[in-house]
């Protein structure tokens, strides 16, 4: 006798994951877009590796202020959230992809991406519909659909491509102020 397996697949990626972590991030990445003094100090962390000035850094944005699960890797950072199982963890960050260089971080390219970034994040903090849907398409690795909704939001050309990756998405930008291409990333981070 064969046991058919009748339990509902995991909703790793919903639209309230989403919105709760874009509401989280928005703060940031109007900061960091805002303020070139803001952001060349972050990357001098992002760079140096240098976790006590991040952590000082995000207190200074009341909605990040009590983060604690942050880091580098010298080309790029990540702030992870904490949510109950099956998620454990949902994840944002920037990053160079590995392998590119070492010990870089563009801070132009990273205010460039930041302001390319904020209408996405404003738009899933703050529409339970659109978060749904995007949350949605992720699950079904609709990539078209995902990708006409970020691309419907995030306008600048710097954006290169869309993909759907580890239960969330990564879009990839190509500025004029850096030869490194940078992900701006949104994934369930897997322990």
């Amino acid at each position: 006798m064969v046991k058919v397996n009748l339990k509902q697949p995991q909703l790793l990626v919903t639209g309230r994951v989403l919105r709760q972590v874009s509401r989280r991030m928005l703060p940031f990445y109007r900061k960091i877009a805002g303020s070139r003094s803001f952001a060349s100090q972050w990357t001098t962390a992002v760079v140096t590796s240098d976790l006590s000035r991040m952590g000082r850094l995000l207190a200074r944005i009341p909605a990040l202020a009590k983060v604690e699960h942050f880091g580098t890797n010298g080309i790029g950072y990540f702030i992870s959230f904490p949510f109950p199982p099956p998620v454990d963890y949902y994840t944002n960050g920037t990053t160079i992809p590995p392998g590119s260089v070492q010990f870089t971080f563009d801070t132009q390219a990273h205010r460039r991406l930041a302001l390319a970034v904020i209408p996405l994040y404003r738009k899933l903090a703050a529409s339970p519909t659109f978060a749904k849907s995007f949350a949605a398409a992720i699950r079904r690795k609709d990539n078209k659909a995902v990708d006409v909704m970020v691309r419907g939001l995030v306008k600048a050309d710097s954006l290169k491509s869309v993909t759907i990756e580890e239960h969330g998405v990564a879009l990839l930008f190509h500025t004029r102020f850096s030869e490194y291409p940078y992900r701006n990333l949104l994934f369930q981070e897997t322990m």
